[in-house]
């Protein structure tokens, strides 16, 4: 039995209907308000709970044999990434490890270990990796450079206003991973990658600026690039701390995404492809699949 948690993200939804599809018994780990319907009619045990709650977590894991922690904070989520980012994951690790389970995945994110000090999230990642290690748990952590799921809705925005945001510097580089190729890699390297921790990006080093060229292409229109300066984010996020200072916070990770180039080098691309047995996607085919024209 595999537990998956955020099992309704872009993710952790690909992860489920991928386990569903080689057959794998499944139990996804759901909130009572998110759509989980597809998940159940795929044949996935639905489990409703609270991340925040540690019996729930200890419940889920009853009876698993492996854990792909695959849920993350958001701006509206109370106490954010340390609610959410930290302590669930703590909380599953001790409960994986009380349960006998075998293998835990956590998916942090690429510059976990840079320091970020302005960015929750990535210092809880960090954190959590770090205990994960310690935890006598057989283990893999990916490191994503970004989920291409994540770019749908953009596109979909292009698609009737051809307008597309580009806050900060275009030339600023990236590696963004198909979220369908990061799912096969976060099961697969419970066989593949026991106790290690690997960088994931797409098969392509692609400075922001050219996204919506990829866009333009798709939609076979010419894109209108937006391109403000941090400086904008930096007033919003000021004037968000008299509001939210759980936004304001948040705001942060988004800054330091913006602010920091994120790619996987093409030799780590070739390990990945020749340790995982497949040829990875790039962004304009995996949004090809999904975006209608």
């Amino acid at each position: 039995m595999f537990l998956v948690t955020g099992a309704t993200g872009g993710l952790g939804r690909r992860i489920v209907r991928l386990l569903r599809e080689r057959e794998q018994p499944v139990r996804s780990f759901v909130r009572l308000m998110s759509r989980y319907g597809e998940l159940e009619h795929r044949g996935a045990e639905i489990f409703i709970g609270d991340l925040r709650q540690e019996r729930d977590i200890q419940k889920a894991c009853q009876g698993v044999r492996y854990v792909i922690s695959a849920h993350g904070s958001t701006a509206g989520d109370r106490n954010g990434a340390e609610a959410i980012d930290y302590r669930a994951n703590v909380d599953l690790i001790d409960a994986a490890k009380a349960a006998g389970v075998e293998h835990f995945v956590f998916i942090s994110v690429l510059g976990a270990d840079r320091g970020y000090e302005d960015a929750p999230t990535f210092k809880a990642k960090w954190a959590v990796e770090q205990y994960l290690r310690s935890s006598g748990l057989t283990y893999t952590i990916l490191r994503p450079s970004g989920f291409a799921s994540n770019l749908i809705p953009l596109a979909e925005q292009f698609s009737q206003t051809g307008v597309y945001l580009l806050i900060g510097d275009p030339q600023s580089r990236t590696s963004i991973v198909s979220t369908d190729d990061l799912a096969r890699i976060a099961i697969d390297s419970i066989q593949f990658a026991p106790n290690e921790t690997l960088a994931i990006g797409g098969p392509e080093i692609l400075e922001r600026r050219e996204i919506p060229q990829i866009f333009g292409r798709i939609f076979q229109r010419e894109p209108i690039v937006v391109n403000p300066p941090l400086a904008v984010l930096d007033g919003v996020r000021t004037l968000s701390g008299f509001v939210s200072p759980t936004t304001q916070k948040a705001l942060g990770t988004l800054r330091t995404l913006l602010a920091n180039e994120f790619y996987v080098k093409p030799a780590e691309v070739d390990r990945l492809e020749a340790q995982f047995r497949f040829e990875l996607e790039t962004l304009e085919g995996f949004l090809r699949r999904y975006v209608s024209t």
